[in-house]
């Protein structure tokens, strides 16, 4: 199978286990990473600069109508719901909060399913609410494979667990098993 798309729900614990995805993860891992991690409406992009400092990728906040490209990772602006066009460009929306978050995981992860279908990866992390359940749920239906990090190996449980007790999750494994699965999946060896 080839994914177009990885997409990731993160909350509380997040910035540590993106530090440790974004140094493992190799320089030439090409499929786009599209990121909403739970922040203050009124954060600053400082966070951001501290992830590329450890980054073997080039990490951004998503552009209203940008389009997505390999070989980049893209984080949800502060206050904006991120979507997924079907002709694969980003949309922002101050849209309601969906489980009281804006950005929210459910909404970037329903609008990608739409858009990739089952040439999506979508992955649950460390989190302390249910937000990405109901996202993980359509990617499932739409064909995408689906990853929760093992809650026991989580800063914050309750985001994997509550996707895990809701559905029949693809994989359920610790942060340095999932780097380990998205490199063997992704990496294009047919195509040598």
């Amino acid at each position: 199978m080839h994914y177009e798309a990885i997409v990731i729900g993160v909350s509380s614990g997040g910035m540590k286990a993106m530090k440790i995805m974004f140094s493992l993860l190799p320089k030439n891992f090409s499929t786009p990473i599209i990121i909403v991690q739970h922040i203050s409406a009124h954060s600053d992009t400082q966070w951001i600069k501290l992830l590329n400092d450890e980054s073997n990728l080039s990490i951004k906040e998503a552009d209203e109508k940008e389009k997505i490209e390999k070989g980049n990772v893209y984080i949800a602006p502060p206050n904006y719901h991120l979507l997924i066009e079907k002709d694969k460009t980003f949309s922002l929306t101050i849209d309601e909060r969906v489980n009281y978050a804006r950005p929210s995981i459910d909404v970037l992860f329903e609008s990608a399913a739409e858009a990739y279908k089952n040439k999506l990866i979508g992955i649950i992390l460390t989190g302390s609410n249910n937000d990405g359940t109901k996202g993980m749920k359509r990617i499932q239906e739409c064909g995408g494979l689906t990853i929760a990090q093992d809650p026991a190996t989580a800063e914050s449980r309750y985001m994997p667990a509550s996707v895990i007790a809701a559905m029949q999750v693809d994989y359920v494994l610790p942060l340095n098993d999932i780097i380990a699965l998205l490199i063997e999946i992704t990496q294009p060896q047919a195509h040598k």
